[in-house]
Order: structure tokens, then sequence, then C-alpha cells
């Protein structure tokens, strides 16, 4: 099973980072290239504990649908989404924020199980995992971005 693992030192508060990397309007910004939308669940604001969201979104040129789930929420230094349903056998994605000189950094562990077998062990090593990699460092500079300009004050008050 690959494990991404992406650490974003973001200058700004805690609080804020948490709150950017939870927004389902910010996330649809961040994916804009995939076309991604959020089509049922919480399709807007900040997602809480148990909610859920699905996504609509064109990746590797294939239209998909992905369901997930806030399993573990304790704010502002964590929170975990996971896939009820979708293209992958499964996935976890867990959003860990401490605070640090300047402001936050934000780790993302981001750990799938492709179907398929030994097929998807194959696409994991030749294209997907970097795939995966390249789409949430994306995620991560535009929450960098927001957090530490003053386009955040749009998506949340604090």
């Amino acid at each position: 099973m690959p494990v991404i693992e992406i650490i974003t030192v973001i200058n700004a508060p805690i609080e804020r980072c948490f709150d950017l990397s939870r927004s389902i309007d910010l996330h649809v910004v961040s994916t804009k290239h995939t076309h991604e939308t959020a089509i049922a669940g919480c399709t807007s604001g900040l997602i809480e504990l148990n909610e859920t969201v699905t996504w609509r979104a064109k990746h590797l040129g294939v239209w998909q649908t992905l369901s997930s789930r806030i399993t573990e929420f304790n704010a502002p230094y964590l929170f975990v989404d996971e896939m009820v349903h979708g293209a992958f056998k499964r996935f976890r994605h867990e959003h860990h924020f401490e605070e640090c000189l300047p402001g936050t950094s934000m780790k993302d562990v981001f750990n799938f199980e492709s179907p398929f077998g030994i097929l998807g062990q194959m696409a994991n090593v030749l294209f997907l995992t970097a795939y995966m990699r390249r789409l949430l460092e994306r995620r991560n500079a535009v929450i960098k971005e927001f957090a530490e300009g003053d386009d955040w004050k749009k998506l949340i008050q604090r």
C-alpha cells in the first residue's frame, strides 16, 4: 500500500490552516484543473466530523465519483477523511497540524490501496502514486497561498 507524506509550512495561524484544509469551497478552487465539484453531502463551507462529501472530477481522462467521510476530528490539530465509495479499494487521508515558526506545519499522510490486485500495484508504481502526490502538493500550495494572503477571508471568518 503506497503512503504519501507531505509537509507544508505555512506562515499563518493553525486555526486558519485547519479550516482552509477542510473547506469544500477551497478544495474546488485547488482542483479546478480536474473540474472537481461537490455533488452530494456537504457541498460548501467547512466539513465536520461524520459528514460526507461526494466529489465528481475528471482524473486521468476519466470522469469519476468519490465519496469520503470525516472519521476523526480534533480541531485544530487533526482530521481524517476516508473513502466510502470510489475508484480506490480504500484510502485514508490524515491531515495533521502543528504550531511552529513561522506559523503552522501541515502534514498530509495519504495511504491508499488500488483495486485490481497486481495490476493496481503496477499502476501505483508506474504513475498513480506520483499523480496523487502532485494533486496533494497542488492542493497544499493553494491552501498556503490563501492562508498567507487575504483570500482566506472569503472562505472562513476568524
